[in-house]
């Protein structure tokens, strides 16, 4: 039997430590490293514990290493909270832990809540979006709303601190948004969210209308982030509240459409196809007085060609404003297909769109596993209860290596083809002229 030898500190009384007996390099094998390298270093937990090497790790040395990431939250080091932050990020978006979270909750929150009200810019985004994700795994239950109700008035200071860090007041907007997103039951809290996001993208009316203020590039990010999330929560509010709403912004968002940030004017014209999709719902005749107004400044932006503009910036600009038009004017949305496993999702509204990229933003490359195991998001999107696959039925299922390559040599050559054609007929072109 191998036997492991793994350094421990040892503290003094004057609160110094020191390290006891490194590793030496005949003990230092591939093996005895990768169980130390859990603690040693919290932020390994993404090469230990991957969607690609989740067949690999147990669950009990799964948990005992999220043990020891929930334990160094509290560590003195601000480096070493953080970097635990990361590791325990790491693991929900990679696996389902809904059991192991359960019990470790209220551990976790107050971890959470300090790290966002003492620690730096970077520890309190690294909390924030661990929130985030603690409450997309408990899903729209007691607990999540437990959660909520203690990180709500410390998120709600931070974000209408205008001395805060932007990073922060950004990362405190999405987390707010995503919790109360998930703990719909409260209705009033609902209400005096939403309030508190208006309180911050309203103040870019106010921008567009002084045409002498400067333009701050991170506060109109601040905004950006603000407005996507109040329009996410929108989506789940009673009728006679999208009524009220649609009132009050309906005739101010087009003024953002002239933003001298592309961002900005996408958020905004995504935004208004948002409302004009839940505006119709409720009233198929639904009219807007300056509708010739509004489409001529969405032609505009579709086929803007302004050379003070970055290529890229126009480009993707003209996209997605080219989507906006159809939708305010034709009713049209393009369908967009999700495929994760053996299933497929089909993108067919502005809402779910905006509730899916929204997710993805948290989830990152972990949405597509959750889109199949995880019951919130599943209901979100309607997709039913998990499908349950056995692995021989996966294996049958998943093409072999080799004919993969050879479809994707087929398709190379035939891409090829095509593109020397084009390439011939603008040579003739040319040589005709």
């Amino acid at each position: 039997m191998k036997v492991i030898r793994v350094s421990f500190y040892f503290f003094s009384q004057g609160g110094q430590h020191r390290n006891v007996q490194p590793f030496s390099d005949e003990d230092a094998s591939i093996e005895t490293m990768s169980h130390c390298s859990g603690f040693s270093d919290p932020a390994s937990f993404t090469e230990d514990v991957g969607p690609e090497a989740e067949e690999d790790a147990t669950q009990e040395d799964l948990e005992y290493k999220l043990k020891g990431f929930i334990d160094l939250t509290l560590d003195k080091s601000a480096k070493t909270r953080q970097a635990a932050l990361e590791g325990l990020k790491n693991a929900l978006t990679s696996k389902t832990l809904f059991d192991f979270i359960l019990e470790r909750r209220m551990t976790l929150t107050d971890s959470i809540e300090r790290c966002i009200k003492k620690g730096k810019s970077d520890e309190q985004c690294a909390a924030a979006g661990l929130a985030c994700l603690l409450c997309v795994q408990l899903g729209s239950g007691i607990e999540s709303e437990e959660i909520f109700k203690t990180l709500a008035p410390v998120l709600k200071k931070i974000i209408s601190d205008g001395t805060a860090n932007i990073q922060t007041r950004r990362a405190c907007i999405t987390c707010l948004g995503i919790c109360c997103f998930i703990v719909t039951e409260d209705i009033t809290e609902l209400y005096f969210t939403m309030e508190c996001l208006e309180n911050i993208f309203t103040k870019s009316y106010q921008k567009e209308r002084d045409t002498n203020g400067i333009s701050s590039t991170h506060s109109t990010m601040l905004h950006i982030n603000a407005l996507l999330t109040w329009t996410l929560l929108l989506t789940i509010c009673p009728v006679s509240e999208v009524k009220k709403k649609l009132e009050m912004h309906l005739h101010k968002l087009p003024s953002l459409l002239s933003c001298d940030d592309v961002n900005m004017r996408i958020a905004a014209g995504e935004t208004l196809a948002l409302l004009f999709e839940l505006a119709r719902e409720m009233d198929a005749d639904f009219f807007y007085e300056d509708m010739e107004l509004l489409s001529q400044k969405l032609r505009s932006l579709a086929t803007d060609g302004n050379k003070h503009r970055a290529k890229v910036d126009k480009r993707k600009q003209r996209s997605v404003f080219r989507d906006v038009l159809r939708a305010i004017e034709e009713r049209d949305f393009t369908t967009e297909t999700v495929k994760f496993g053996p299933e497929r999702m089909y993108i067919d509204c502005w809402v779910k769109k905006l509730t899916y990229y929204t997710f993805k933003e948290i989830l990152g490359s972990g949405m597509q596993y959750h889109l199949q195991s995880n019951e919130f998001l599943r209901n979100v999107f309607e997709l039913g209860p998990p499908v349950m696959l056995d692995a021989a039925t996966l294996k049958t299922m998943k093409i072999p290596r080799f004919e993969r390559h050879l479809y994707n040599s087929a398709a190379f050559k035939a891409r090829t083809k095509a593109r020397s054609k084009c390439r011939d007929k603008r040579a003739d072109v040319v040589e005709f002229f």
